[in-house]
């Protein structure tokens, strides 16, 4: 790509934002949709990553005519039969914290040691009318007690496999090579890679 690629995030999310800025190519330029002047939220009201991904990127599209993307992200734990999964923002109840959802996972999993668990990213993409999806994940295991003051979300109790540390004690660039929004974006950037200039 020799030209800069503008894409939209559907997302209000600056954590989400400021993580993509950091993993994708430099040559495409990502803009949030708060700087399109939309400041309301889009409802997401699937049942499964795929579907609330696909519906956030749709409104956008439809709303700016604009190619964009959307991702959804869920903490699928084996011991809760892969929960909270597409409820992860909102495990605890309406308006809660991370804070209140990591606490109802450490309580559900209480002194269990068998804590298996993944991350799961989709990303939904419109691209010049035409609609695409890409998966990333991350196998790890919730640890006992929250480690770290990094990211945002479940990183302080998410511990990914090949590592002795949380995503919330690693760096964003540390982060970038466990991520599971990593793996999903690389995808990403690799179809826009023979899209744009090849």
């Amino acid at each position: 790509m020799t030209n800069k690629t503008k894409l939209v995030f559907a997302s209000g999310n600056s954590h989400k934002l400021n993580e993509i800025k950091n993993i994708i190519d430099p040559k495409i330029t990502i803009v949030g949709m708060r700087e399109l002047g939309f400041q309301d939220e889009i409802d997401e009201y699937g049942v499964t990553l795929d579907e609330n991904a696909k519906i956030k990127s749709d409104f956008i599209k439809e709303r700016f005519n604009l190619n964009c993307f959307s991702d959804d992200t869920g903490l699928e734990i084996d011991l809760l039969n892969g929960r909270p999964g597409v409820y992860s923002a909102r495990y605890a109840g309406p308006d809660c914290s991370f804070d209140d959802n990591m606490n109802k996972v450490l309580a559900e999993l209480n002194e269990h040691e068998v804590r298996s668990a993944q991350f799961r990213t989709v990303i939904n993409l419109w691209w010049n009318e035409e609609n695409y999806s890409f998966e990333g994940r991350v196998n790890g295991h919730i640890t006992h007690t929250k480690h770290g003051e990094n990211g945002f979300g479940y990183d302080p109790i998410f511990m990914p496999d090949g590592s002795n540390l949380t995503f919330a004690q690693m760096s964003l660039d540390e982060k970038s090579k466990f991520s599971h929004r990593a793996r999903a974006i690389q995808k990403l950037v690799e179809f826009l890679n023979t899209k744009v200039n090849p």
